[in-house]
């Protein structure tokens, strides 16, 4: 199993930048599919975006293709979630979470991953 653990988070304003970093601790001796998830109050958690265990392919939601980039740094154990051109919708608690399954195809449904972090929270005001 693999431990992982969210940071970054924090409070922004509309129009602002923030990088989210999730790091992988335990049995981390191959690199996992990775992805990033968020539920905002009152929500179910849904999809941000997705990176494969190489970090070659990656896969956003719509809702945030174009200001979202998922990147990944293996020697560290580390994926990054670097957020621009936030909006107040953007709110929610970010969750980052690792597969059992290495692919080199990103995987976006939440029953594919089987580790899950504790939650960064980003609050956007308008």
């Amino acid at each position: 199993q693999v431990q992982l653990r969210e940071s970054g988070g924090g409070l922004a304003q509309a129009g602002d930048s923030l990088r989210l970093s999730c790091v992988a601790s335990g049995r981390t001796g191959s690199p996992y599919n990775m992805g990033w998830f968020r539920q905002a109050p009152g929500k179910e958690r849904e999809f941000v975006g997705a990176i494969s265990w190489s970090g070659l392919n990656s896969y956003y939601a719509d809702s945030v293709l174009g200001r979202f980039t998922i990147s990944r740094d293996n020697a560290k154990n580390t994926v990054y979630l670097q957020m621009n051109s936030l909006k107040p919708e953007d709110t929610a608690v970010y969750y980052c979470a690792a597969a059992r399954i290495p692919s080199a195809t990103p995987y976006q449904y939440a029953t594919q991953y089987a580790s899950w972090g504790q939650g960064t929270q980003v609050t956007v005001s308008s």
